[in-house]
């Protein structure tokens, strides 16, 4: 599946900046970071309940958050994109 992941992490304390580097940290051990805070996603249903336990654990809900966008099949192959771009494949490891 593919999958579309943005976040928005408080960082005004100490704890926050932590919470945003776990985060960060999380996303990117299964996917590709294509902005600060965005990440593009292929995986099976099995790594993404583990996905989303592990950013839901490392979030504080009344702070932070986690938006998850399920894509149509193969939706990342065809990404239309401005500006200056970085060539990774969505599928690669």
């Amino acid at each position: 599946m593919d999958l579309l992941i943005t976040y928005d992490v408080e960082t005004a304390t100490q704890a926050g900046q932590r919470r945003l580097r776990k985060v960060a940290k999380i996303c990117e051990a299964y996917g590709h970071r294509v902005q600060k805070s965005v990440f593009e996603v292929v995986c099976r249903e099995t790594d993404k309940v583990k996905l989303v336990d592990a950013l839901a654990r490392a979030i504080d809900p009344a702070l932070d958050s986690v938006r998850i966008y399920r894509l149509p099949a193969q939706a990342l192959d065809d990404v239309e994109h401005l500006g200056p771009a970085r060539r990774v494949d969505p599928r690669a490891p």
